[in-house]
């Protein structure tokens, strides 16, 4: 299926914001809403909070922000993740958790649950169903993996049509190209969702040998390409088939803007491979 056909049924921005980090930043409510506004303006319209604890904390400060202004809620689309345990209990966490995040959100449905499952994958006719059910009491729109493996996939995938698989993923961290987790997305048609495509940083402070190795090389193509080194790497990932969906945990709107500024690049295969080749420190195959 060509990149350009790849569905997208969550309606999800080609660069998503990752909100995780809204309470490190410790802003007011009004600062969070100008945060939000500043990514709208620039056409990032969703937020993945993915409240790794399962507090739901940072969904409460989403919520607190978009209640300032309500008109914003039909403009954006709200992702979060729901973190499965024990198998017995699945379907009920699952409820539980999408009830416990719109409470957060203030809102009546999400966008987006992306379904984190635990090493074995709960019953996947019983993790259908409830999906179902959420979707049908209005609770939900679309529904994704997060983390999975390849056969988790197709498991739920075979019996729930999945919206995106999210998924690690930088020159840094490569592990979805090399066990095939893209290339599944591209056959299934899903355009994944990348988390810490730029490495959680290390790829701008990192002092590890394959960090400062693939910082000089990004420095120098970047340079040449006159453009900045978020940029390229934000094209490096896109240059996969499946178009993944970027998310930036980033406070700073111009982060985004510059990952913005990777859609429209094509990078030549050299360029690609030099970069692929500086990460890992193996030569170019």
């Amino acid at each position: 299926m060509p990149a350009a056909a790849l569905p997208n049924p969550a309606g999800l921005s080609p660069v998503i914001a990752g909100a995780w980090r809204l309470a490190e930043w410790q802003w007011t409510a009004e600062q969070r809403l100008a945060w939000i506004e500043a990514n709208l303006d620039i056409g990032v319209t969703s937020f993945d909070h993915a409240d790794a604890d399962g507090s739901h904390s940072v969904a409460r400060l989403l919520g607190e922000a978009l209640a300032l202004r309500p008109g914003l809620r039909q403009r954006v689309q709200l992702v979060g993740t729901c973190h499965l345990g024990a198998a017995a209990t699945a379907a009920a966490d699952l409820r539980a958790a999408v009830d416990a995040m719109l409470r957060a959100l203030q809102t009546d449905h999400l966008d987006l649950l992306l379904i984190q499952p635990a090493a074995t994958l709960p019953d996947p006719d019983l993790l259908a169903a409830a999906v179902a059910g959420l979707r049908q009491a209005g609770k939900l729109r679309h529904a994704g993996l997060a983390n999975a493996t390849a056969p988790q996939v197709a498991a739920l995938h075979a019996r729930l049509p999945l919206a995106t698989h999210q998924v690690a993923l930088s020159p840094l961290q490569r592990r979805a190209l090399d066990d095939g987790l893209l290339d599944q997305c591209l056959q299934l048609g899903l355009r994944p969702m990348l988390w810490a495509p730029l490495a959680g940083g290390r790829i701008f402070t990192g002092q590890d040998a394959d960090a400062c190795r693939l910082r000089a090389v990004l420095a120098t193509q970047a340079a040449a390409l006159g453009i900045a080194v978020t940029t390229l790497v934000i094209a490096w990932l896109l240059h996969h088939p499946s178009r993944p969906l970027p998310i930036l945990g980033s406070r700073r709107i111009v982060v985004a803007q510059q990952a913005l500024a990777a859609l429209p690049l094509q990078l030549e295969a050299a360029t690609w491979w030099q970069i692929w080749s500086a990460a890992s420190g193996q030569a170019v195959p």
